[in-house]
């Protein structure tokens, strides 16, 4: 190729300068679109979906506590309608926050460590109520030992819960 030939090489400086200026106009864009944001879950500005922008330690409580509930009857399948019992479950979502509280000891923030033992304490009397309702309900025969609703024995009442009671916390 003859020196007429090549290409020629043109340098824009100005793309520097206008990168700098979008850049800082999209985080002023950010920032006012999260100032004008309701509070999501725990009263932190909210993300896409409703989900907390970050999460935290009090948020894995919530999670292993919403677990251990639902298996103890506090709130339905979702495909079903029915309420699920499964204490063997729930008690090990519950064992699972208790190991958490130990290995935490000493290391969490008072609104952390108030959260843990609330929530601790609350899942344990409602674990005990709901095995006291389980175990009256199979003496009684309205289950059978398996868990399967025994028909005929008293049934079980509107809404499929077995034990004849409202699930815990609701």
């Amino acid at each position: 190729m003859s020196e007429g030939d090549a290409p020629k090489l043109i340098i824009d400086d100005d793309w520097k300068s206008q990168a700098k200026a979008e850049k800082e106009r999209l985080a002023k864009e950010a920032e006012a679109k999260a100032a004008s944001k309701p509070a999501g879950p725990g009263g932190a500005p909210g993300a896409a979906g409703g989900m907390p922008e970050e999460v935290g330690f009090v948020d894995l409580i919530r999670l292993l506590a919403t677990q251990a509930l639902m298996y103890l009857g506090a709130f339905p399948d979702p495909q079903t309608g029915k309420a699920v019992v499964a204490l063997d479950v729930a008690k090990l979502n519950i064992d699972l926050l208790g190991v958490l509280a130990e290995k935490t000891e000493g290391n969490l923030s008072e609104e952390e460590s108030s959260a843990m033992t609330g929530t601790l304490n609350e899942l344990r009397m409602q674990y005990v109520e709901v095995a006291r309702a389980v175990t009256k309900a199979v003496d009684e025969g309205r289950i059978g030992p398996g868990g399967e609703i025994q028909p005929g024995a008293g049934g079980a009442p509107a809404g499929g819960n077995p034990l004849g009671a409202p699930p815990p916390g609701v």
